[in-house]
C-alpha cells in the first residue's frame, strides 16, 4: 500500500531544506504601455498645435519642429505627473 505524500505548499511543518511559502508581489501601478501612449499623445498634440501656429505665422515646418521639442518635454512631464509615484 502506497501512502500519499502531501504537497510541499500544503503541508504544515517545514524542514530547513524546503523553501518557505511565497506570497505574490503587490501589483504595480506603473503600466509601460499607458506611459508610452500618454507620451505619444502629448507629443502628437504638441506637434499639431505647433504646426497650426507655424502655418498661421507662415512656416508650418518650423512650427511643427518647435512643437516637437515642446511635445517631448511636455510628454516627459505628463508621464512624470501621472506615474511619478509608481516606481
Amino acid at each position: 500500500m502506497v501512502t500519499p505524500v502531501p504537497c510541499v505548499t500544503s503541508w504544515g511543518p517545514t524542514s530547513g531544506i524546503l523553501a518557505r511559502l511565497m506570497q505574490a508581489a503587490s501589483p504595480s501601478q506603473f503600466h509601460a504601455a499607458g506611459a508610452g501612449g500618454l507620451l505619444l499623445a502629448v507629443l502628437v498634440a504638441c506637434i499639431g498645435v505647433g504646426a497650426l501656429l507655424g502655418w498661421a505665422a507662415g512656416s508650418a515646418g518650423i512650427g511643427a519642429l518647435i512643437g516637437a521639442v515642446a511635445g517631448i518635454l511636455g510628454g516627459i512631464f505628463a508621464v512624470y505627473r501621472r506615474y511619478g509615484g509608481a516606481v
